[in-house]
């Protein structure tokens, strides 16, 4: 009988024993996986906040990459909709079927909505028992409609909490197709949320501290993921005048000295290499005609990302009340680059050329990308005539000051060259982060994104679901860099709009749609001037041969898919 007793007492410790090591959903597990925020800001350059160059300020974003660690060589997918399903799937856009924008083209990498041969980072964290919360952008999903199919909206994709946009882009003051959990909802009929100025990005914000209250209220005894996807800085420019007016004069010397004085920043920082050159600019200051109108918005732009940090700072704060901060793993990073596309800029439009139209009942929904009216029935204007920053504008910021944004690098979004996929990745996470500060060189894909967070979280990433198999996860886990070791990575891979690139160790082969490899030494050339297509023949036909072969198997080929039948 003693026996019996020994035998059962051990049997139970060596059960809860197991259970301590290997259970995910476990109490001690739980207080020791981290909680993750996933952070993403939408349509900015690499050296637009403080911490990689810019003299936008965004003192928490600056703090946090101070405390935390900082990427060099990090990099999107060079446009918002296959930059978030690739961001939430762990694999390239294609794989997850969104290898263009929300729109079927025929072929199963672009079908425009998000696929069921993959997992989301929010179906793969709950499974392990993390809480999941969203806050922001979806746009990964042709589901528009209030009434229509919501199979791929966030809270059937593993959310447990959303409030957000469905759709890519819209008023920042009257949001298309706004929604709380599964009910669209309009801003000026929501009962849960009243504030005296309705403002999207505050909005994205205010929703993020309040998952994270409620979480430590009634979940805290699990660890949660959210994700953070900010609309700003895309257009339109739409800011609150009391920031507008912060960076008032900040940008009267025109584009070239304030690319001219981010580079030398960053060169200070060692975000780039001290002989970096700077690419060519992409318009003369001189040939500016209409002075107030430009300088007018980048002051907007700079007033957007300054809001959102404070916002950020709130998400913060609300941590730190909480006692959960330290053991918060923070990601920080932009969907593509600067935005180059010169959308609302054209012609002159007077205020007063346009009468008031009808009003806008409270509860009906705002569907349209740009609105024809405000909700008390103004026209929304666009055109050089009209100050960008109030809700009746419509306007975006251009291409030369998305040069300034991607500064030093070529191109912008839509393109793979430098200046269309960098990004800042700024994690930060006291408790699992011991570089405080430092900087990493190596290169890293948003891919790794979803590996990490499996990583951390002790999750599993399935092989199959119901049968159906699911495509294994392309990125790696970015632990090793947190450690200061390298991570473990033959290439990164892209294709948009038929421009495509690879990426091996320094070298870095790129294209424009329709146009012929270009070869460059990104160690000693990361401003892509010096093209060796034509001295490396050899090189350029191994990586070439790579390229094929990931494009062939990631449902990328043919090239030219995106643009439909013709």
């Amino acid at each position: 009988m003693k026996m019996n007793r020994r035998f059962i007492g051990f049997a139970l410790l060596l059960a809860v024993t197991t259970a301590l090591i290997v259970g995910n959903q476990t109490l001690a597990d739980d207080a020791a996986r981290p909680n993750i925020i996933l952070i993403m800001s939408d349509d900015m350059g690499f050296s637009d906040i403080g911490c990689y160059g810019g003299e936008i300020e965004t003192p928490v974003l600056d703090g946090l990459a101070a405390d935390g660690l900082r990427m060099t060589q990090f990099y999107n997918t060079a446009r918002c909709c296959p930059t978030r399903a690739s961001l939430m799937t762990g694999l390239y856009p294609h794989q997850a079927g969104i290898g263009w924008m929300t729109a079927d083209r025929g072929h199963d990498g672009y079908r425009g909505d998000l696929n069921r041969n993959c997992r989301t980072i929010a179906e793969v964290m709950r499974s392990a028992g993390y809480r999941t919360y969203l806050s922001g952008k979806w746009h990964v999903t042709k589901g528009l409609k209030p009434d229509g199919p919501k199979n791929n909206w966030p809270l059937q994709r593993g959310y447990d909490r959303f409030y957000g946009t469905i759709f890519g882009a819209g008023s920042f003051f009257d949001p298309s197709t706004l929604v709380r959990d599964n009910t669209m909802i309009s801003p000026v009929a929501d009962l849960e949320y009243q504030p005296e100025t309705y403002y999207y990005t505050d909005a994205i914000s205010d929703h993020a501290v309040r998952f994270v209250s409620e979480h430590s209220k009634s979940q805290g005894e699990k660890p949660f993921f959210m994700y953070v996807a900010y609309t700003a800085a895309h257009w339109p420019m739409h800011a609150l005048p009391e920031d507008i007016a912060k960076y008032k004069g900040r940008y009267d010397a025109g584009y070239t000295a304030i690319r001219e004085a981010r580079l030398k920043r960053m060169k200070e920082l060692g975000l780039v290499a001290p002989d970096c050159r700077m690419s060519p600019q992409a318009k003369s200051w001189d040939d500016v005609k209409h002075r107030e109108w430009e300088i007018r918005c980048m002051e907007v732009y700079a007033a957007m990302v300054d809001n959102m940090d404070r916002g950020i700072g709130r998400i913060v704060t609300q941590l730190k009340t909480d006692g959960i901060f330290e053991n918060t793993l923070i990601f920080f990073l932009q969907d593509n680059g600067g935005c180059a596309e010169e959308y609302g800029r054209r012609g002159n439009v007077a205020r007063g050329d346009r009468p008031n139209l009808s009003p806008m009942a409270d509860d009906e929904i705002q569907l349209a990308m740009q609105p024809p009216k405000t909700r008390d029935g103004r026209p929304v204007l666009t055109g050089t005539g009209v100050m960008p920053g109030p809700d009746d504008t419509y306007i975006g910021y251009g291409r030369g000051w998305a040069n300034v944004s991607n500064t030093p690098f070529r191109e912008y979004k839509h393109w793979v060259h430098e200046g269309g996929i960098s990004t800042p990745l700024i994690a930060h996470w006291p408790e699992g982060i011991k570089r405080g500060g430092e900087l990493d060189h190596q290169p890293g894909h948003l891919i790794d994104i979803m590996a990490t967070c499996v990583d951390l979280g002790g999750a599993t990433y399935p092989e199959e679901i119901d049968g159906r198999p699911i495509t294994p996860l392309e990125g790696r886990s970015l632990r090793p860099a947190f450690e200061g070791e390298t991570i473990d990575r033959k290439a990164i891979y892209w294709e948009h709009e038929g421009n495509r690139a690879i990426r091996v160790g320094r070298w870095k082969l790129v294209a424009k749609e329709k146009k012929p490899w270009e070869l460059y030494d990104i160690a000693a050339d990361r401003s892509e001037l010096n093209d060796l297509s034509a001295k490396m023949p050899e090189k350029v036909a191994e990586l070439s041969k790579m390229w094929q072969t990931y494009a062939d198997r990631a449902l990328v080929s043919p090239i030219g898919t995106w643009r439909g039948k013709r």
